[in-house]
């Protein structure tokens, strides 16, 4: 791990840093629209770059800008936390915002200096990888325009804005939500950033009563890497905190079965065999009725007189469907909507037609099913006006009303990591204060600090805390 060199203070290094970029730059770096009248300058942002787009940040969460590289490892961490850093004897954890906001960058050299500014959020401080550190530029605050997700490729929940400043159009990041701290201190949208944080400090900490694990040999991590990068390639399953249990497990599964230093990934029928035992139960068919029993006895008491559902991704409809039933018979007097999405536009389109196999409509369907005219097999009308199925992909914001339950088995792991986070804050924001999140048998909130978790049988269900 390197170590800056010690300086007078923090203060003095801030002034001197932000002032070599703004000689850098040139005089033009404070300058501000030019107006009828003389404006007043009450607001300074420091500029940079990511992806070839221009971004800033406000000057009062920049400690200090630094190069530096060779961050210290940190096992399970997130993908984009490049490790912990050794600020002046602060151990500090250093976040990729290209990674973050999952941009496309090429391969990173190991020791390789990288362009950084030092924030503060609250009592935290991290360091934040960027392509270019620009200059400050100030400007008067009211100057400032309300977001708009098309001026970056972010989620629009981290911007605070976009100004334009000598025909350069800015979009000001709002880095209180990027790492989850807000003024009041409460908690925010992605707390589980806070956490980490404190995780990652107090594992690197001297004098902890607890020694953190030793990291893993270089070639064990190069070969969990290669397996990852497949997956993600191959499948878009992305390894995160929401099935890091389960990869983990699987992996050294993965490697008895293969033998050490045979691990590798070599075609997509590889990377299926490896994700073959992910998968919940019936995943994408019809339920049996042990399985439909389990999710009726997990289903909290409701006296509501509205039931609202969220199914994302919900593929053919299968499982829409059998939740559908599921829900009739929990709350037989409540009016039960299912707001049902998928990206994959033939399924999503075919799914109101659906028809119910001949099997499947004498079992535990029964009650739900009516047979047409042409010996077809279809669910009664009260089952099939309780769904609205629904183009959508649920990395996007939606219009949907506070929701019961969100069920979402096996969806948020085959989305990029940085929507992960997206969509879980959306649950959070959606979800009633009684109501449920039921994931796949794989995933897991048990990490993120916002979210109670309860056994019910063998399904898991999540609630806010």
């Amino acid at each position: 791990m390197e170590n800056t060199t010690d300086k007078p203070s923090i203060n003095s290094v801030l002034k001197e840093s932000l002032g070599n970029i703004q000689n850098i730059a040139g005089s033009d770096a404070a300058e501000v629209p030019k107006q009828d009248n003389m404006v007043v300058v009450d607001y300074k942002m420091v500029t940079f770059s990511l992806a070839g787009k221009d971004y800033a940040i406000d000057i009062m969460k920049v400690k200090e800008i630094a190069k530096a590289g060779r961050f210290t490892y940190v096992p399970n961490a997130l993908p984009f936390v490049l490790g912990v850093y050794n600020l002046r004897g602060d151990i500090i954890p250093i976040i990729d915002l290209r990674l973050f906001f999952n941009i496309d960058m090429p391969e990173r050299e190991y020791d390789a200096l990288e362009n950084m500014l030092i924030v503060s959020i609250g009592d935290l401080t991290f360091g934040i990888v960027v392509d270019e550190i620009d200059k400050v530029v100030g400007i008067q605050k009211s100057t400032i325009n309300p977001p708009h997700p098309l001026f970056g490729d972010i989620n629009i929940k981290y911007i605070q804005g976009v100004v334009e400043v000598n025909n350069r159009l800015y979009v000001l990041l709002d880095i209180d939500k990027i790492f989850g701290s807000k003024a009041d201190n409460k908690s925010s949208e992605d707390a589980v950033m806070k956490e980490m944080s404190a995780r990652i400090a107090a594992s690197h900490a001297g004098g902890a009563k607890k020694q953190a694990a030793p990291a893993p040999k270089k070639e064990e991590r190069v070969d969990y890497s290669f397996v990852v990068d497949s997956l993600a390639s191959m499948r878009k399953f992305s390894a995160s905190m929401l099935n890091d249990k389960w990869m983990q497990v699987r992996y050294k599964e993965w490697e008895g079965e293969r033998g050490k230093g045979k691990t590798q990934l070599q075609t997509s029928n590889d990377a299926d065999l490896f994700l073959k035992k992910f998968f919940s139960p019936f995943n994408g068919t019809w339920w049996d009725k042990a399985y439909a029993d389990s999710i009726f006895k997990a289903l909290p008491d409701n006296t509501a007189k509205q039931i609202v559902v969220w199914n994302p991704g919900c593929g053919k409809g299968c499982e829409t469907y059998s939740l559908a039933c599921i829900l009739r018979k929990r709350y037989p007097e409540a009016k039960v909507r299912i707001y049902a999405h998928e990206v994959d536009l033939l399924s999503i389109s075919n799914a109101p037609l659906l028809a119910v196999p001949a099997d499947v409509a004498n079992d535990w369907y029964a009650p739900y099913i009516t047979k047409k005219a042409n010996g077809d097999f279809t669910f009664i009308p009260e089952i099939r006006d309780s769904i609205l199925f629904e183009y959508h992909d649920c990395a996007n914001t939606n219009n949907l009303p506070s929701c019961d339950i969100i069920f979402a088995r096996d969806v948020l792991s085959f989305l990029p990591e940085p929507s992960q986070q997206t969509i879980v804050s959306e649950f959070y924001e959606k979800l009633k204060g009684n109501g449920i999140v039921m994931l796949g048998q794989n995933e897991s909130l048990e990490e993120n600090p916002k979210w109670s978790t309860t056994k019910v049988g063998t399904i898991t269900i999540f609630g806010k805390k």
